[in-house]
């Protein structure tokens, strides 16, 4: 599962290469055929016979990769897949769709607990950085090798300035890849972005097209604001949630963009805590970029590219990451009596784990500090440019006893390894 284009389609097809004699790939956007061979019934006789047939492939169990692509255009396909599981386990099928989770058909259903689910997401920061041939760094960053990470710092800070403008989608990547020329990366990201308000018209309702429209345009500059809670009004004036509530959970749904809770208080588990409070986030950083028209000539004019718009960039690139680099959910946390907010949290173990994004070099961290005091939390996460650094405790803080990790910006895809490892460490 995963939005358009972000390389279902591609993975699926280098895992058959990789570890298959054949595969056998059937595309239900593009073939009426199969699609109403599928409507036939579930026999695995018949369609055994029929995807040979149509691909020209003798399908042996042991050997061949069926794939369904685009299986939401099919839903009698999707259907199928739990009929394989019960009677033809012997079978290796890998289906995927863009849109899996928005459709409801009659006489058909989703094949709960008979298949096994992958979300798929843009490129993280070292995906990126092995794409352009920088592999070292992303295994020091992974073995956690610090005080070398420190050395090539300002070169890794380089490309993470060119991650914040291309981003993760993988045709932008390969296009950065093979012309260095930001202006093509541009010119993707609006094509894809054509693509995605195309499918509005597509896939939704017509009754819901415009208000989807309306939030897709709203959300740079709900993440503009200093408070980046999402509000109805910037959506259009008077607009309230019951009116684009369906609207949002479409795109939720689509995978183009993602909501983050926030809790009310800050306790395990948090999502017994959520409110009624979100963030909304695009499914890239590089879209959100080009939708907020981000000149390129902010990559080159210092740090720039890291506070735009109030730091939404950093906030998109952390969501991102996280989201990506492990299924925990993500979480935020607000005060109703003052202006103290954590951008980010999640759980370790049963501790609840506070995230404050820093766009440069700036470590004042007033709101962190106190709500850390408050909910004398174990364990936090301070993530800037600054080099990594374990506190025990922070300074500046009397009476609190806790370990706040500084993480750099760079290397917030190892946030949950390095805190399941404090955890279990004497450091907390």
């Amino acid at each position: 599962m995963g939005a358009r284009q972000v390389g279902k389609t591609w993975l699926m097809q280098d895992f058959g290469r990789k570890h298959f004699r054949d595969v056998v790939y059937i595309s239900f956007d593009s073939n009426e055929r199969m699609r109403a061979a599928f409507q036939g019934g579930y026999g695995v006789e018949r369609l055994m016979m029929m995807l040979q047939s149509e691909s020209g492939v003798k399908i042996d169990a042991q050997n061949t990769l069926i794939i369904f692509d685009e299986v939401q255009e099919c839903p009698q396909a999707l259907t199928s897949l739990k009929y394989f599981c019960e009677n033809a386990r012997e079978y290796h099928i890998m289906a995927a769709g863009s849109l899996l989770g928005l459709q409801v058909h009659e006489g058909t259903g989703f094949p709960v607990g008979k298949v096994d689910m992958i979300n798929l997401y843009p490129m993280t920061f070292c995906e990126y950085l092995e794409a352009i041939g920088q592999s070292s760094m992303v295994e020091m960053m992974q073995k956690q090798d610090w005080d070398m990470v420190s050395i090539f710092a300002d070169r890794i800070i380089e490309y993470l300035k060119q991650y914040y403008y291309v981003g993760g989608m993988p045709e932008a990547v390969d296009t950065f890849v093979q012309t260095q020329d930001y202006a093509a990366v541009r010119r993707v990201h609006h094509t894809l972005l054509a693509g995605y308000r195309k499918d509005f018209s597509k896939h939704a309702p017509a009754a819901l097209t415009p208000r989807i429209s309306m939030i897709w345009d709203s959300i740079p500059q709900q993440l503009s604001r200093e408070n980046k809670k999402f509000l109805c009004k910037e959506v259009a004036p008077g607009m309230r949630m019951r009116d684009i509530e369906c609207a949002l959970h479409w795109l939720v749904d689509a995978g183009l963009v993602h909501m983050v809770s926030r809790v009310k208080k800050a306790a395990f588990p948090p999502a017994a805590y959520r409110d009624n409070a979100f963030k909304v986030f695009f499914v890239d950083v590089g879209l959100l970029a080009t939708m907020a028209d981000l000149d390129v000539q902010s990559i080159v004019d210092g740090n720039r590219i890291f506070t735009e718009f109030k730091g939404a960039l950093a906030e998109q690139y952390v969501q991102q990451q996280l989201r990506a680099s492990g299924e925990r959910e993500l979480f935020y946390w607000s005060s109703h009596q003052s202006d103290i907010e954590i951008d980010f949290a999640f759980a370790c173990g049963a501790a609840f784990v506070p995230v404050e994004v820093k766009a440069e070099y700036n470590l004042q961290s007033k709101s962190l500090l106190t709500f850390c005091r408050k909910q004398q939390t174990a364990l936090a996460v301070r993530t800037s440019m600054s080099h990594y650094k374990v506190n025990t405790p922070p300074v500046a803080a009397p009476g609190i006893v806790f370990t706040l990790v500084d993480l750099p910006l760079y290397a917030v895809e190892q946030a949950f390894s390095v805190c399941d490892g404090l955890m279990k460490s004497a450091h907390v």
